[in-house]
Parts: structure tokens; C-alpha cells; sequence
């Protein structure tokens, strides 16, 4: 066990190594994730701006059923990538940045969600460039058949599967759904009182044995349904309290300006405001870890282009809008400098309102839990099946384990399972980014291409 402990303390300390900058410490991984947004943004010529209002259309006029390759829409592609990105850390992570950077990392998480946007445009687009359809006619993608692809076509097929299948495999343990379970019943504990761990594990494997056995169509319709009531919950509760709040929004909004570029001492001043901020804009967006790939890998499109698109408004509905208003929420509730960590200072935030909102604060933690649990679900089938194929019986095994791994992990201790776990998603951008980096001359040309050749609306 203490050889075990240690190598998970070793492969924590790798990932998340941390180097200066500005006179405080960052993690290397963040750094690595943070300059493709900036490089993609310039090279790309500033989809971020120029692109949003096509993307919006590309969903109002999206191919239906037979026009077009795919599982499901394009609008069920969507809502199943932000059932993974909005979750738990959209509404704790932003409490967390908070306290750590001040109001100040408000702003910076904004401007780097922004950024964001174009990173999740460019891995999308290659996903759906090179994803891949079996003999049943289902998709199959993500960045593992990306870089199997990518690799095999400039002479290098060793390397692409190596890749490829070190992607896979770390997909496979990012996508342990314990800590999820674990860490929403800790918050649902919180706000509620509950004590039954496993009472809450076996309901909430039984609500998503529901959706996972029933295939990626079923997931599609699911999503596209959840995604907008968790975030429409969620928005309500916090447009609550920035009513109760409305004289002080100028002065919170002054606080998140000023300490942008000023900032408290005891929160690390600008610099502080912009590593906090930075760093959770680049964990709650996920742009770069590739995840969201696989799920917009299953849209109906009839150009890869046109769902790459689409992902543009995945980093402006979870970064820029979510978690910007729940900040601005908090700074003018004033719970953010009140001695409260985590969950629990959006939880005092919703009992300004009243006394019972911190369990509408409970079911929206349920709510994201669960659609994290359900799109993860999804993203490790997908890697299980590159690795050991998508047949009937590797399928069902994956899921059945996938299930019976959540009520358990509600109940009991996880330890260092949390440390592999985190680690190995964040290892997951490595291969990634660098499959961006290989396809950045093709994306440019795909992307140039498609906007010269499509009319508003075109799919």
C-alpha cells in the first residue's frame, strides 16, 4: 500500500507541477492548455467573434434524421458535451476561484473562457473529420481516432496508436465515476443534511442505468432535455439572488473590474486574480482535454466544420455565462470573503433568498452530478471501445461495471483514487493538444474552405 501511495503522490506531483509565473505558482498543465486557446484564437481569425451568430443558426436549420450521417442532432451533440463541462465545478469551482483570486478571477475567467471557445471549435472539427462509422452504421470518435488517423497519414502508424491508445487508456480512468458520486453526495449532504450514502448511491446508479443502456440515441434525447432545465434551475436561483441584490451589482461589478487589474494582497493582487482565474476557466471549459469530442463526434453534420461550430457556444454557455453570472452572484451576496469554502459559500448565497432555496441549490447539485455521470458514462464507453472493440458483449460489460461502480462510491472513503483520477484526465490534453498542433495547416484550410462555400444557415 505505501508503494502504491507513493506512486500516486509521484503521478499527482507530475501532472499538477506547478511553475512561477508572475511571482506565483501555476500548474504546468494549465500553461499547456491555456496557449493553444491563445495560438488557435489568432490562427483560426477569431471564430470567437466572427463565427457565434453562424453557429447559432447552424442549430436553427441542423440536417434532421436521413439528411445526414450521425447518431443524433446536432442540438443533442451539444447538450450532451455540456452535460459533461456544466457540472459540479461550475458551481463549487467558482466559490473556489473566488476564494483564491478575489472577484478579480471573475473577469479572468470570462476572457479565458472566451479564448476557450476556439480550442473546443478545433478539436471538435477534427473529431468529426476523422471519426469513424461500424457495420451497424453507429459513429465512433474522439481524439483517440483522430490521432490513429492522423498519425497513419503522415507515415508514423506506430506512433498515431500509441497515442491513440494512451489517450483511450487515460480516458478510461478520467471517466471513473467515483469521484463524481462521491463528491455530489458530499454537497448534497451538505445542503441537505442526508447521511445515507448508500441510499443515494443505488438511486442515482439506478436513474443513470436508465440512460446508459439505452445507447447513444437515448442519451441524445436525454441530454438535450436535461442540459437546458439544470441550467435554467440553476440561472433562476442565481437570478434570485442578483434581484435581492440588484443595488449592490455596481459595486460587485467594480470589485471584479478593479481586481482584475489591482487585487487584494491576501488573494496574490492582479497576478493572483488571473492564475485562479485562468486555471478554473481552463477546468471548467475542459477545451483542450478532448472530452467533449466524443460526444459531438455523434452529430448529424454534413461537414465536419459545421459542428466545430456548434462547440464554439460549449465555452460561452458554461464559462462565459454560467459561471459569470454565479460569480457576480456570489461578489454581490458578499459570501465569497465570509470564512466559507467551496459549495458552501453558494450555498449561503441561496439562503439569503430564503430559508428553503438552499435545497433548490440540492437539486441543482443532483442535477449536474447526474449529467456529468451520464455524459462520462458515454466518453469512457467510447474509449473502452477503441481499446477492446464496440461489440454487443465489450459494450454491455463496460456499462454494467460503469453502474455498479456508483453506490459504493457514495459511501465510502476514496483516498487517493481522487489523485489517479484527476491525474489522469489533465493527461488526457497531452495527446490532444498535440494531434491540434499536428492539424493546425489542414484545420485552417477545412475552416477556410467551408466559409467560403456555405450560405447563412448551411449545415
Amino acid at each position: 500500500m505505501e508503494n502504491f501511495n507513493a506512486f500516486v503522490d509521484g503521478l499527482s506531483g507530475a501532472v499538477f507541477f506547478k511553475v512561477p509565473l508572475l511571482g506565483t505558482q501555476i500548474e504546468l498543465i494549465v500553461l499547456y492548455l491555456a496557449l493553444p486557446m491563445l495560438f488557435f484564437t489568432l490562427w483560426l481569425g477569431f471564430p470567437n467573434i466572427r463565427q457565434v451568430g453562424r453557429a447559432v443558426r447552424i442549430l436553427r436549420t441542423q440536417p434532421q434524421e436521413g439528411e445526414a450521417k450521425g447518431d443524433v442532432s446536432q442540438w443533442g451533440a451539444l447538450s450532451t458535451a455540456l452535460s459533461g463541462t456544466i457540472g459540479l465545478g461550475n458551481i463549487a469551482g467558482v466559490a473556489v476561484a473566488l476564494t483564491m483570486g478575489g472577484p478579480g478571477a471573475i473577469l479572468w475567467m470570462f476572457i479565458i473562457g472566451w479564448f476557450a471557445m476556439t480550442v473546443k471549435m478545433a478539436e471538435v472539427t477534427l473529431g468529426l473529420k476523422y471519426r469513424v462509422f461500424d457495420d451497424r452504421g453507429h459513429v465512433h470518435g474522439g481524439p483517440m481516432y483522430v490521432l490513429k488517423a492522423v498519425g497513419a497519414a503522415r507515415g508514423w502508424p506506430r506512433v498515431g496508436l500509441a497515442l491513440g491508445g494512451s489517450y483511450a487508456f487515460f480516458a478510461l480512468f478520467g471517466a471513473i465515476p467515483m469521484v463524481q458520486v462521491n463528491q455530489s453526495f458530499a454537497q448534497v449532504q451538505v445542503v441537505t443534511g442526508m447521511t445515507n450514502g448508500w441510499a443515494y448511491g443505488v438511486f442515482i446508479a439506478g436513474a443513470v442505468a436508465l440512460v446508459t443502456l439505452g445507447g447513444a440515441a437515448w442519451l441524445g434525447e436525454v441530454s438535450k432535455r436535461l442540459t437546458p432545465l439544470k441550467v435554467a434551475v440553476y440561472l433562476g436561483g442565481v437570478f434570485a439572488i442578483l434581484i435581492l441584490h440588484v443595488a449592490d451589482i455596481p459595486a460587485a461589478l467594480t470589485l471584479i473590474w478593479n481586481g482584475a487589474w489591482s487585487g487584494d494582497a491576501a488573494t496574490g493582487g492582479a497576478v493572483g486574480a488571473f492564475v485562479a482565474g485562468m486555471r478554473r476557466a481552463v477546468f471548467a471549459s475542459e477545451a483542450g482535454v478532448g472530452s467533449a469530442v466524443m460526444a459531438h463526434s455523434l452529430a448529424r453534420t454534413q461537414h465536419p466544420v459545421s459542428e466545430g461550430l456548434v462547440a464554439l457556444l460549449e465555452p460561452l454557455l458554461g464559462t462565459m455565462i454560467v459561471c459569470a453570472l454565479g460569480g457576480l452572484a456570489l461578489v454581490a451576496a458578499g459570501t465569497w470573503n465570509s470564512g466559507l469554502e467551496g459549495i458552501a459559500i453558494t450555498s449561503a448565497a441561496f439562503a439569503q433568498v430564503s430559508p428553503w432555496f438552499p435545497w433548490l441549490l440540492a437539486v441543482v447539485v443532483f442535477l449536474f452530478a447526474y449529467s456529468t455521470l451520464v455524459a462520462w458514462g458515454f466518453y469512457g464507453l467510447q474509449a473502452w471501445g477503441y481499446l477492446f472493440g464496440n461489440g454487443p458483449k465489450a459494450q454491455w460489460t463496460y456499462k454494467v461495471l460503469y453502474i455498479v461502480a456508483l453506490p459504493p462510491a457514495a459511501a465510502i472513503d476514496l483516498g487517493r483514487v481522487v489523485g489517479i483520477v484527476d491525474s489522469s484526465f489533465f493527461l488526457m490534453a497531452i495527446p490532444n493538444v498535440i494531434a491540434l498542433y499536428l492539424c493546425a495547416d489542414e484545420l485552417r484550410r477545412d475552416v477556410k474552405d467551408y466559409l467560403a462555400h456555405q450560405q447563412d444557415g448551411a449545415t
